[in-house]
């Protein structure tokens, strides 16, 4: 986790844990994520995408995993910054070829 959280990994670690070890327990899956997330003081949502993410990161369950949508992420800022100094450099190529031209840009 890059951004400050409010929980511990260790304690994100032992609920998503608790929840596959407790899951057969409870009649549905929300009724788990509702028990269990109360034992550690979170809300069920917050629990459920953390199981979600897991499940993601472990194959189970088809989508980016964390890594790939860091790497993501991270060149799509790569991208921005390139866009904005293509902007800067056809700007000042073509201020530069109008002032050795000797005309005036319209």
């Amino acid at each position: 986790m890059s951004r400050n959280s409010r929980y511990s990994p260790e304690l994100r670690e032992r609920a998503v844990r608790m929840l596959a070890d407790k899951r057969e327990d409870y009649p549905s899956e929300w009724a788990a994520f509702t028990a269990i997330s109360k034992l550690f003081g979170m809300c069920p949502e917050t629990l459920r995408s953390w199981v979600r993410r897991t499940q993601v990161d472990d194959g189970d369950r088809p989508g980016l995993t964390t890594d790939e949508r860091a790497r993501l992420k991270e060149l799509e800022r790569e991208n921005k910054d390139l866009k904005r100094a293509n902007a800067i450099l056809k700007d000042a190529s073509i201020f530069f070829a109008t002032e050795l031209d000797g005309q005036t840009k319209r």
